[in-house]
């Protein structure tokens, strides 16, 4: 497999870099400007949505646009992904209303759901095997670079710029890799009659969003034993097992059920998810504890996510290099005893730790979780049709925005949850954990200066508390990783090897 004659192989490669870097630098950008957005629009009570609704979007995207570049080429569907990609970014830097910006977000969403797995597909398409290792580990390198320099990168706007720059920078980027991919990008496409699993894409899309509104709203807005939730959690199964029926039947299913017939195919995603999940924990809950406990700046509460992003940079290469000399599992059997570890330290911080020590415990973190972004790309794709490459990569970003979506939920109630109780114990005050219950007032300067020194004190250590446990509870995640990892057998990358005999590719 090879570019054609008038295609430019390093400006391909660089524009899909550039069309990766945006789509997963936006699921995290705005942790650590969301307190000043909040000052300006308002709507305090729908802060998580800002969050939520790129995730939810982005996950409902990815299968659908993984399918359509199956069928008629990559290059129509990047294209239309990130023009759609610059459209809501625009949106966003011109929202007046928390409403607004959340709709916004959501239409940047649907367009990063299109960049990620077709970017993934077509290094599959250009490269041979014994390049795609070194290629995934780049390009992983890019993903996981990006989850965490979203969090700098938002902070710095914020801080000496302003916060619609964080969505406006999305524009001069985005037409650039536009222009390298339309003019750097050829592909042969053989267009096909296939048709669109509708029904199973809203019915997926309807359970994505049944399952984040039960959790997202449960503990908080609504007891967890309410009729609200309760509803919510069976809506979803409902849709769940309703959309598993019509997948089995469908013609052309969105999600292909007999892949997970394949036991590597089924760990691939298993991993993916959990990572995805461990990966938003750091991302969210780091920046949260420098600006909250250690009264830092959006700017240093961004920063200390450099060794973390370091680490997956680094990880995400060496994996990357060593799958052609190791199986699939031998791999990740490193990196997830690094997950381990890494999780078991972070779960063990508090009011009392040191910076230096935060910052050794992140650098394991990024050492762990890189390897997970090239090594899930190819395992998933070992021995698969050539026809559905589109459709798995999509699979295994799908896994693990949803993992980092349900993480977001999930952590959130856990912290919440455990900043209510840490503040009640200690202050016996249940009015005082009410109000602070949301860490996100307490990193409001005006809200801080009422605060008594002594009583203050007390909540910034319930805070650091609270943050550990969300900690502690990635170590499960972890422990789960490990079981998907032991799945994956002795399979390794076969290099040199043949498509499948009939299986032509979409682009060359």
């Amino acid at each position: 497999m090879s570019l054609t004659r008038k295609s430019n192989p390093t400006w391909t490669v660089v524009g899909l870099m550039l069309g990766l870097l945006l789509a997963a630098l936006d699921q995290t950008i705005v942790s650590t400007a969301m307190p000043t957005i909040v000052s300006k629009l308002g709507g305090f009570n729908q802060y998580v949505w800002v969050f939520s609704a790129y995730l939810i979007a982005n996950v409902a995207a990815m299968p659908i646009f993984g399918k359509l570049s199956d069928m008629y080429g990559r290059k129509l569907f990047f294209i239309i992904g990130i023009i759609v990609f610059m459209i809501g970014s625009a949106l966003c830097g011109t929202a007046s209303s928390m409403t607004q910006l959340i709709v916004y977000r959501a239409i940047q969403g649907i367009g990063g759901g299109a960049l990620m797995p077709i970017t993934f597909a077509i290094i599959f398409d250009i490269f041979p095997p014994e390049k795609r290792g070194k290629m995934q580990g780049l390009f992983g390198a890019v993903f996981g670079l990006s989850s965490v320099l979203g969090p700098i990168i938002g902070a710095y706007f914020t801080d000496y710029v302003t916060w619609e720059w964080i969505f406006f920078i999305n524009l001069p980027l985005g037409i650039v890799s536009l222009l390298l991919i339309i003019f750097a990008y050829h592909e042969t496409v053989e267009h096909s009659k296939a048709k669109i699993d509708w029904s199973g894409t809203i019915l997926l899309t309807a359970a994505i969003v049944s399952l984040m509104f039960a959790l997202e709203l449960g503990g908080k807005d609504y007891a967890w034993a309410s009729w609200q939730i309760i509803s919510l959690f069976a809506g979803f199964a409902v849709l769940l097992a309703v959309f598993l029926t019509v997948e089995k039947f469908a013609a052309e299913p969105i999600v292909p059920l007999d892949l997970f017939k394949n036991r590597l195919f089924t760990a691939s995603m298993g991993v993916s998810f959990a990572y995805g999940a461990v990966l938003i924990s750091g991302g969210t809950y780091i920046p949260l504890f420098i600006q909250g406990v250690f009264e830092g700046s959006a700017t240093s509460a961004g920063s200390t996510l450099t060794p973390m992003m370091l680490g997956v940079v680094v990880s995400s290469a060496l994996g990357g290099r060593f799958i052609g000399k190791f199986s699939y599992r031998n791999v990740m059997l490193v990196s997830v005893a690094l997950l381990i570890v890494a999780t078991s330290l972070l779960g063990s911080i508090s009011f009392d730790s040191k910076r230096w020590v935060i910052t050794t415990f992140m650098i394991l973190m990024g050492l762990s979780i890189g390897a997970c972004f090239p090594i899930t790309s190819m395992s998933a794709l070992h021995k698969v049709d050539f026809r559905r490459r589109g459709t798995v990569t999509s699979l295994v970003s799908f896994f693990r925005s949803v993992g980092s979506a349900i993480g977001v939920a999930v952590f959130g109630s856990i912290q919440v949850n455990s900043l209510r109780d840490n503040i009640t114990q200690t202050l016996q005050d249940p009015a005082m954990a009410e109000k602070f219950h949301d860490a996100r007032a307490l990193l409001q300067p005006q809200v801080r200066a009422n605060i008594p020194p002594d009583v203050l004190h007390k909540l910034l250590i319930a805070l650091a508390d609270s943050i550990a446990v969300v900690f502690q509870t990635t170590i499960v995640l972890a422990v789960i990783g490990l079981a998907f990892i032991l799945l994956m057998g002795n399979a390794k990358l076969e290099v040199g090897k043949a498509p499948v005999k009939g299986n032509a590719p979409v682009g060359h």
